[in-house]
């Protein structure tokens, strides 16, 4: 009888600890963002580890999940950069990849999820980029002339501005369903009446009105193209024909900028820029201009090309080809 009675006392005094736990969880924001970071970071192998870097424009500590090749020769870095709500913690498929491949890597956390005046490809998030390519450089065996740079959506979107912005030597830039105008994707998104629309308003320090020249200080489709970086770097810029649709960055984004630094070269070539009839043809049709081939078993739409410039569409949606990608870049 004593047994029972203690069994039942044990068991009501757990439950009333748990419910206590529980209120105390919901009611304290600090504990419960501390149970969603260890969460957050558990996706990460514990070969993995948290670098904190110092930005050399305002000081403040921005962090980046790093692996450090084994090998005692130099090896390639790639620099994976998160999603445009995502941040360092974010689950990167490529992380794994180039443990396997014991490639030097980092993923930086520049600013954070693209919501506030300090990130969505401002001066300072940019140069948080480029200080994790140097904390890189300087803190492992990195071959200087094998740095790439890569990116989905968001990654997409900062992997052009640090094209148009870095001040390192990247042999390759890998840019997947990018936007590249916010005034655009703003409007596309406001019809939508999804929080991308607020998003864009946030990171211009905005209220309630698109603030247009403040939107162009943001967007690479309207910044100066240092066309000499194409002399020594190669960017490819990848879009799923169906984004836009299924997806939430339509291709004309990624079309758009392809032809501007066509533009900005000075090329006369009207055949290696998109014409508006490929574009509403794959707008109003998704089907492939040509036999452009394949990339990953999917089928390329239209491939557009000069010098080590290309734009890619191809069968898929707002997404990016992992494995291909990172193989593209190690590609000689």
């Amino acid at each position: 009888m004593k047994t029972r009675f203690f069994k039942l006392i044990t068991t009501i005094l757990v439950l009333l600890l748990g419910i206590a736990l529980a209120i105390f969880i919901a009611k304290n924001q600090k504990s419960w963002s501390l149970f969603k970071i260890q969460d957050s970071n558990s996706q990460w192998s514990k070969e993995f580890e948290i670098a904190e870097i110092k930005s050399s424009k305002d000081n403040s500590i921005q962090k980046s999940y790093v692996y450090k090749s084994n090998s005692i020769e130099r090896k390639p870095l790639v620099v994976s950069l998160h999603t445009w709500s995502g941040d360092y913690k974010q689950k990167d498929d490529l992380a794994e990849l180039c443990k396997l491949k014991d490639l030097n890597y980092i993923h930086p956390n520049f600013r954070g999820a693209n919501n506030t005046v300090n990130a969505c490809s401002s001066e300072l998030a940019l140069t948080d980029i480029d200080d994790a390519i140097t904390y890189a450089i300087n803190n492992f065996n990195v071959d200087t002339n094998n740095i790439y740079v890569i990116g989905k959506s968001g990654g997409g979107y900062a992997t052009l501005s640090a094209f148009m912005k870095s001040k390192h030597n990247i042999k390759k830039y890998s840019a997947w369903a990018s936007m590249t105008d916010l005034i655009a994707w703003y409007e596309e998104n406001k019809l939508k009446d999804n929080k991308y629309a607020k998003n864009i308003l946030d990171c211009l320090g905005s209220e309630t009105t698109l603030d247009i020249e403040k939107a162009k200080l943001k967007s690479p489709l309207y910044w100066h193209t240092p066309i000499e970086k194409l002399e020594h770097s190669k960017l490819t810029i990848y879009a799923g024909v169906y984004d836009g649709i299924q997806g939430s960055v339509p291709i004309t984004h990624s079309i758009n900028f392809y032809n501007k630094l066509l533009r900005d070269m000075s090329l006369t070539d009207s055949l290696k820029y998109v014409s508006n009839s490929e574009k509403s043809k794959l707008l109003e049709k998704r089907e492939p201009l040509g036999e452009y081939g394949n990339i990953a078993g999917r089928k390329i739409y239209l491939k557009k090309q000069f010098r080590n410039l290309s734009l890619i569409i191809f069968e898929g949606n707002h997404e990016m080809l992992t494995e291909f990608a990172l193989d593209k870049l190690l590609e000689e």
